[in-house]
């Protein structure tokens, strides 16, 4: 019985070296590129969380200069932001938010600055479609309309951006004098927005002043 039985495993060891022999170095290297992936992916997590991280640190130290007013470290933190951490989302968002407070400080040229950053980077775009109004809006403040139109005419903005486009054409058509343009782009805009909205209130009003009501518009 043991002869038997060694046989037996000296058959099964001489098929398992034939095997080996034909399929061993493809199944090394299987193997090898399994492992070589999976240390990459790790070593990927680890490199994003360790951004994420220290891109945090410096956001919160470019808030601290936006609530105590430190012109200097806000400029200083966010360029740091920019240039070390750039896809991150804190990056977009101090960017977006450096913008806000250069024009209430009346200084159009560095928040223009700021948003052009978001929209060359292209990211994300929810923050690009946002960085484009805001654009849109400073250009309005330079009465500068044909390129206030420029930033959002002719764009696919991501989903709930599309009614905030249009509402802004439509004034910009209204200070170009432009009614029916503006009635147009108002009406896209009401009929994109949920009912619920309490900003499609807003766009009624607008609409009113047009001499439209846009629930007698909506009807065959």
């Amino acid at each position: 019985m043991a002869t038997h039985l060694d046989l037996e495993e000296q058959e099964q060891l001489d098929q398992f070296k034939h095997f080996w022999s034909r399929w061993g170095n493809l199944i090394t290297g299987l193997i090898t590129v399994v492992l070589v992936i999976y240390a990459s992916w790790n070593g990927w997590n680890y490199w994003q969380q360790r951004q994420a991280a220290q891109a945090a640190v410096l956001y919160d130290t470019f808030e601290k200069s936006v609530r105590g007013k430190d012109d200097a470290l806000m400029a200083r933190s966010l360029s740091d932001l920019q240039d070390q951490f750039a896809r991150t989302t804190v990056a977009q968002q101090a960017s977006l938010l450096a913008a806000r407070i250069h024009v209430d400080k009346a200084n159009l040229g560095e928040a223009e600055k700021a948003l052009r950053w978001v929209i060359d980077l292209n990211k994300d775009p929810g923050f690009v479609a946002l960085a484009r109004l805001r654009l849109s809006a400073l250009e309005i403040e330079r009465k500068n309309l044909p390129k206030a139109q420029e930033w959002v005419q002719g764009q696919k903005p991501p989903a709930g951006f599309q009614a905030l486009f249009d509402d802004r054409l439509g004034d910009i058509a209204m200070m170009q004098k432009k009614n029916d343009e503006a009635k147009r782009h108002y009406l896209a805009a009401w009929k994109s927005m949920e009912e619920k909205n309490e900003y499609r209130r807003l766009i009624e009003v607008k609409l009113a002043a047009l001499g439209v009501n846009p629930n007698e518009a909506e009807k065959p």
